[in-house]
This record gives structure tokens, C-alpha cells and sequence, in this order.
């Protein structure tokens, strides 16, 4: 499956939005995630609708889940570059 590109998170919406679309595309249902995250399927949904009220944890959890990176970073600054190791 393709990778998808970074993407700037800018609001709680955005955020909630990115973690259904990508469930979706895993082809994993709410009852699926939720038993990865040890969560109902009905707070998967509370939660992809309010994910203002997602615990740093929870947050890393679910991301962990569907193979997303968390990044931060100042708004408006260029991408890091990848590190390489040089021997």
C-alpha cells in the first residue's frame, strides 16, 4: 500500500478526519482499531469525531495502530531532512 505524503495538522477536525480516512483505507472497521487500541467500537467513533479528546497517548497508540508517524515541528518551517549515518 502507498505510503502517504506528510500532511500539516492544524486542527482537531483535520486530525479526526486523517485517523478515519485512514482506518478506512486498511479496510479496518471501528470494532477492529478499537480492539488494537483496547478501545469499544462506540468510543472509536466519540472519538474520531472529538479527537480533541484524545490523551498524547492515545494519540500515539492510534497512530502506532495504523502505521502513522507523529512529527512537530514550528508551522511554516521545511521538512527535515532524513538523517544518514556516515561510518
Amino acid at each position: 500500500m502507498d505510503a502517504l505524503p506528510a500532511q500539516p495538522l492544524v486542527s482537531g477536525d483535520q486530525l479526526g478526519q486523517l485517523l478515519r480516512s485512514t482506518r478506512k483505507r486498511l479496510k479496518l472497521n471501528q470494532a477492529a482499531i478499537g480492539t488494537r487500541l483496547n478501545l469499544s467500537q462506540n468510543r472509536v467513533s466519540y472519538l474520531e469525531l472529538h479527537p480533541d479528546e484524545l490523551s498524547i497517548k492515545q494519540l500515539l497508540t492510534w497512530c502506532s495502530a495504523l502505521g502513522l508517524e507523529l512529527k512537530l515541528g514550528a508551522r511554516g518551517a521545511p521538512a527535515a531532512k532524513p538523517r544518514t549515518t556516515e561510518w
